[in-house]
C-alpha cells in the first residue's frame, strides 16, 4: 500500500440492485495483486413443498454499520496485509437469481484476501443485524435465522458422551 493511500472500509445497505463492478472498484489498488470477491445470491429452493420466490431483508442499520467496523478491525488483526474491504448488502425484496450481498477485499497476494473474504461472510452472517424472510409461491413467508448466529437452533450440537466414555 502506498503511503498516500489510506485503508478503506466501505459498507452500504441498499434497496437497489447491487453492482459487482462498483464493489470491485471500491477496493482496487495499484499496491494489490489480488481482489477476492464473494457474491451471495437468492437461490430457488423448496421448503415443505413450497418454492422460494424471493427474500425480504431488514436491518438495524446503525448497529450493522458499527458491527461492520468491528468486523474490519478483526479482519485486519488476523490478516494485516488486507488493504481495502467493501460490502454492499441488499434490503427489501430480492428475487431469485439476484445478488443479496457483494463483498470484495484487496490484498497484495491472494492467500490473505481469500481467507479474509471467507471470514467476512461468515462473521457478517453471524454478527450483523440483518434479517431475511423467505417468501414462497404460496404467498406464505417465514423468517430465517443464519446457522452462523451464536443463538441459532440450526447449529449441530455434538452428541453427549455415553457414561464411561472418554471425552
Amino acid at each position: 500500500m502506498s503511503k498516500s493511500e489510506e485503508r478503506r472500509d466501505i459498507f452500504k445497505l441498499s434497496r437497489d440492485w447491487l453492482s459487482v463492478q462498483e464493489v470491485v472498484d471500491a477496493v482496487s489498488s495499484t499496491s494489490c495483486g489480488a481482489v477476492s470477491i464473494f457474491i451471495g445470491a437468492t437461490r430457488e429452493d423448496e421448503v415443505g413443498g413450497r418454492r422460494v420466490i424471493g427474500l425480504e431483508y431488514e436491518a438495524y442499520e446503525l448497529m450493522a454499520q458499527s458491527e461492520f467496523s468491528k468486523l474490519c478491525d478483526d479482519i485486519r488483526a488476523r490478516w494485516p496485509t488486507v488493504t481495502h474491504v467493501c460490502v454492499h448488502h441488499r434490503l427489501g425484496w430480492v428475487k431469485v437469481g439476484e445478488a443479496s450481498v457483494v463483498m470484495a477485499i484487496s490484498s497484495p497476494h491472494r492467500h490473505d484476501g481469500q481467507q479474509a473474504i471467507w471470514h467476512c461472510i461468515e462473521q457478517l452472517k453471524a454478527n450483523l443485524p440483518i434479517w431475511k424472510k423467505e417468501v414462497y409461491d404460496t404467498q406464505e413467508a417465514s423468517w430465517k435465522e443464519n446457522a452462523e448466529c451464536p443463538w441459532s437452533f440450526q447449529k449441530k450440537v455434538p452428541p453427549a458422551a455415553s457414561p464411561g466414555e472418554n471425552v
